[in-house]
């Protein structure tokens, strides 16, 4: 990790917030979009939705027009005024910085939760998404498909105060270098990736020994 932050040293969320609340929300969008998209969304969504309160009262044929863009816009308007209106029964129109309390709002999981902790209530979070899955297998700092196991292996592996960064750095370094088609000559753990040594390198050296016909 410390050689991927070498790499990454900008690494942080690409989503544009200014509070909690603004986080929650981005990040329900994100699922099954991209940063940019949603961030191209937002700013007039939170302009018609600054907070909790006025998400609650919003109409789902209005909010789904606002949001289409994002994709799987019904569902995500469904859950978007569940949450707002469970953050106001619960909790007062705040966004909670407990793990427990937030995974029970609708539309939010582990993912999720860990994004708003990490960098919007300064709470340790270490969010799993494909990205890390994908990195963090290829590399062999963490062993399989299931995000909660990958997120208690990575958990344990790094003090608390860097599993934000570990997971931005992750993420960026999926989205960046260690790509589906991964960009291996460019990455700084080449050295270290299990993926390198046992694919890419043995491959390569095959390549070399074929004999000319």
């Amino acid at each position: 990790m410390d050689l991927l932050e070498t790499q990454h040293p900008d690494a942080d969320t690409e989503l544009h917030y200014k509070n909690a609340y603004q986080l929650l929300v981005a990040t329900i969008l994100s699922a099954q979009s991209t940063d940019a998209r949603v961030n191209m969304v937002t700013p007039s969504l939170f302009k018609k939705y600054p907070d909790a309160r006025a998400l609650a009262r919003a109409k789902s044929a209005d909010l789904e027009l606002e949001i289409h863009s994002t994709g799987f816009f019904r569902q995500k308007s469904k859950s978007l005024i569940g949450m707002a209106q469970t953050l106001l029964d619960d909790h007062r129109g705040d966004v909670p910085a407990d793990m427990d309390a937030l995974i029970k709002l609708p539309g939010v999981g582990r993912k999720t939760a860990n994004v708003v902790l990490g960098h919007a209530l300064g709470v340790p979070g270490l969010p799993v998404d494909r990205h890390v899955l994908r990195v963090s297998n290829r590399i062999g700092i963490a062993e399989g498909d299931d995000p909660v196991k990958v997120e208690a292996q990575l958990c344990a592996a790094m003090p608390k105060p860097r599993w934000t960064r570990t997971s931005d750095t992750l993420i960026l370094h999926g989205r960046r270098v260690c790509r589906p088609r991964p960009l291996c000559d460019i990455c700084v753990v080449q050295s270290e990736c299990d993926y390198y040594a046992t694919v890419v390198a043995k491959h390569a050296a095959r390549k070399v020994r074929k004999p000319r016909r």
